[in-house]
């Protein structure tokens, strides 16, 4: 049996990307998306690791990342 894995949520409320785990925002993590996901693996890993969903403006998902690289249990190309 695989470690349950952390999972998060990158996404937009008002005027901030925020990083949170389960209905606790854990990080601000910026104004502007690109800034926000360039800081991810740097917070997630600090954390124990985990998965991220990075959500788009509307809510839906985007694409979901596993840091480290190494815990990714599907070991997708993507």
């Amino acid at each position: 049996m695989l470690p349950t894995m952390k999972k998060f949520d990158l996404f937009k409320e008002n005027d901030s990307w925020n990083l949170k785990s389960g209905a606790s925002v854990i990080k601000k993590l910026g104004r502007v998306k690109t800034d926000a996901v360039s800081k991810l693996r740097k917070v997630v890993t600090s954390m124990g690791g985990g998965s991220v969903k990075i959500r788009k403006t509307d809510g839906k998902i985007e694409e979901e990342r596993t840091y480290p690289r190494s815990a990714d249990p599907e070991r997708s190309k993507g």
